[in-house]
């Protein structure tokens, strides 16, 4: 199956497109990277700025256009530091949602930095070391110290070259003064993370992101270091890195591209990173630096699969793209798949045996399988009302093999799986047309009662049997137990299937 990671930066926004296996390794299919700077202004006025909000929506999109072309199946998106502490990343984190059919999480600092020392740990071999991450982002640094089977410290702290770059309010030269005031508020705000750090101990320090990398790029560079797409696992002199940073700080924007490894995408705040890598690596008691081009995408993939390595097995085994697909939606929000299939195999017997009166045809059939897998997924966000959440994950979960009416109707079946039954006045019903409200009514009809005779979630119906007259449904229902409630719960719900085919409708025990 292929996966695909969007990191929402503060700087720049990445994609990365996997083929994974049950195994949990993947193969790289596509790599992109676009800097949106979303985080520009964020840390002075907290307010992402409308040409950026614009931008990374726009971008974003695009990305998701790229992973449709590739059959990406599951999307994992994840927002760091500049919507987290813009005022409207509410905001616009739900125009990805409404706009780009997306569901991002926001996740914290110490998150991130998890996540990316799970990359690192893969990509650099540690052996039975402890190291130090540094990932210098726009908004936020992430300093982690783990091994091969744990992380043992991470911390997250508020200095990114974004957020340096608002607190010194240009892209200019800095001059001496403005240096030493700088390293001051960098020793301020790292001293206490970086104390405890040096007391949980490592051997060596691993600097990953992208202004470590094009820094370390530079250094190589100067070395006449011959870089054929991206470094992993090169090492890095810190006092080679001081020179570096020396001319940076030295040269007016326009001219930092002179240095080679710089591009001018980075020329406005790069020295700012510069100095703040300097002034960690100094704290951390280092002479040099290992880079890694892992990073917080790869993250994301790796703990999805960790996370649901075992399960992928059972998704690939569907039968076909709209199943698997369905699967993953149920995995992703800690769905119970026996019992799905349980109650699937339930309302496809009560489907079959009724077929001569609802006249739905196979593809109606299709849909109320796949219904009958994530009906309950909105219980992930709550109880309350869990059907509403469910109809709007479906809606917004990135279904593959489905078109758009047909998602909506899987919306539907979620949505009045309980509760309520359809009426016009309910807005999405109201807009389908007559053919497509039917089939709603139809099925949801049938998935009430399925999802009845499944009360006690303990897989007591073991099969039904319907007995048609002109006027009666009753349907007998065979097993060991007991199975009162399963028998209530089902007739309780019989009324959607009742007022469909204008038959009276008796749940009895066979």
């Amino acid at each position: 199956m292929n996966l695909a990671a969007i990191d929402i930066g503060t700087n720049s926004i990445h994609m990365i497109i996997v083929k994974a296996t049950p195994k949990q390794t993947f193969e790289v299919l596509v790599q992109e990277k676009e800097m949106v700077k979303l985080g520009v202004g964020v840390f002075a006025n907290k307010m992402l700025s409308e040409k950026a909000f614009n931008a990374g929506v726009e971008t974003i999109a695009r990305y998701v256009q790229l992973a449709d072309e590739y059959g990406v199946e599951h999307i994992i998106t994840a927002a760091t530091s500049a919507t987290r502490e813009a005022k409207n990343g509410r905001e616009f984190l739900d125009r990805l949602i409404q706009d780009v059919g997306l569901n991002p999480k926001m996740i914290s600092g110490n998150e991130e930095a998890r996540l990316i020392f799970l990359a690192v740990r893969k990509a650099i071999d540690l052996r039975k070391e402890n190291a130090m991450v540094i990932d210098i982002g726009g908004g936020s640094t992430e300093i982690v110290i783990g091994n091969t089977e744990e992380v043992l410290f991470k911390k997250s702290l508020k200095l990114g070259v974004l957020r340096l770059f608002d607190r010194v309010g240009d892209q200019g030269q800095l001059s001496k003064p403005g240096q030493e005031s700088l390293q001051e508020h960098i020793r301020e705000v790292a001293k206490q993370a970086m104390e405890e750090a040096v007391l949980v101990g490592f051997s060596k320090v691993i600097g990953t992101s992208g202004t470590i990398r094009a820094l370390g790029e530079a250094a190589l560079e100067r070395r006449d270091v011959n870089i054929v797409q991206s470094v992993n696992a090169e090492v890095v002199k810190i006092k080679d890195l001081d020179k570096i940073v020396g001319k940076l700080l030295g040269l007016p924007p326009e001219r930092r591209t002179e240095i080679k490894g710089i591009n001018e995408n980075r020329v406005d705040a790069i020295h700012l990173g510069g100095l703040l890598l300097l002034e960690l690596l100094k704290m951390a008691g280092v002479k040099e630096i290992t880079l890694s081009d892992a990073s917080l995408r790869e993250g994301l993939i790796i703990d999805y699969l960790e996370k649901n390595g075992l399960k992928l097995g059972d998704i690939i085994e569907g039968k076909d793209i709209r199943e698997r697909s369905s699967l993953l939606l149920a995995t992703r929000y800690d769905t119970d798949i026996e019992e799905k299939k349980h109650v699937c195999n339930l309302a496809l017997q009560l489907f079959d045996q009724l077929k001569d009166l609802h006249q739905m045809n196979i593809e109606a059939r299709d849909l109320l399988q796949n219904a009958c897998l994530i009906y309950d997924v909105g219980l992930f966000v709550n109880f309350q009302d869990y059907h509403k959440h469910s109809a709007y994950l479906i809606l917004n979960g990135r279904l593959r093999g489905f078109n758009n009416e047909e998602r909506i109707i899987l919306s539907l079946l979620a949505r009045y799986h309980r509760k309520g039954v359809p009426k016009k006045k309910h807005k999405v019903f109201k807009q389908l047309q007559t053919k497509e409200r039917d089939l709603v009514r139809g099925l949801a009809g049938i998935l009430r009662i399925a999802v009845g005779l499944d009360k006690t979630k303990n897989r007591w119906v073991e099969s039904v049997h319907c007995i048609l007259d002109a006027e009666n449904i009753e349907i007998k229902i065979y097993g060991d137990a007991t199975m009162d409630l399963e028998i209530w719960e089902a007739q309780r719900f019989s009324d959607a299937l009742s007022n469909f085919l204008v038959r009276r409708v008796t749940v009895v025990k066979g």
